[in-house]
């Protein structure tokens, strides 16, 4: 992680991270800061999950970017991954502390909920999760949070905030503004026409510019 930067890049995988996304990711974090990579798979079990986040936490490794893995706590602890993000459906976040131990980071989803941000703080969370901002086709939302939640988080908790969903160099900035801690993007970078390092420099730029102003 950069101190440069007062909000920093939090990275989320697309579905498909087999055949060149090693390639891909490693262009992406060559790009610019790059604090965090969610591994996020869906209706795969466990071995295969592991053989295509082996390659991508190496790289994540090298770079000094924390690996997170999405859902699945039993997967971050095979990998020995820095961290897991937790939906309000998944395994809690009490169990999840007690399996994983005191030092790996866990995330919780709290869509656009003041009273989840708050239960998630005071359970031990290490960060959370509010979205989806903006419209998105990476998963379904049924949430949409003002930018008021992330100025109240701001002022209130020293517990990091993430804003997600359909969030791109383009409409990035008022989430800079309001306090969000990290921008979590995937679509925006993984889809991006020029590549993956072209986006990432597109935010490393907006985020830095936000520091200036």
């Amino acid at each position: 992680m950069s101190d440069n930067y007062p909000c920093q890049l939090y990275l989320i995988s697309p579905l498909e991270t087999g055949g060149d996304f090693p390639e891909r990711l490693r262009a992406a974090l060559e790009a610019g800061p790059v604090a965090a990579f969610q591994f996020r798979v869906k209706d795969t079990g466990e071995e295969e999950a592991a053989r295509l986040a082996e390659p991508l936490k190496a790289i994540c490794d090298e770079f000094d970017v924390a690996f997170i893995v999405n859902d699945d706590v039993g997967l971050a602890k095979r990998l020995n991954a820095d961290g897991v993000h937790l939906g309000q459906g998944d395994e809690s976040l009490k169990a999840a502390r007690e399996q994983l131990g005191p030092d790996i980071q866990i995330g919780i989803t709290c869509h656009d909920s003041r009273h989840l941000a708050m239960e998630a703080g005071e359970g031990g969370a290490n960060y959370v999760a509010f979205g989806a901002f903006f419209p998105t086709t990476t998963k379904e939302t049924h949430y949409k949070p003002g930018l008021d939640i992330l100025q109240w988080w701001a002022e209130m908790m020293e517990i990091p905030c993430v804003a997600i969903g359909g969030i791109s160099p383009e409409n990035c900035q008022p989430l800079v503004d309001a306090g969000a801690d990290f921008i979590a993007a995937s679509g925006s970078v993984w889809n991006d026409p020029a590549g993956p390092g072209h986006a990432v420099r597109q935010f490393a730029d907006k985020m830095s510019r936000s520091e200036d102003a």
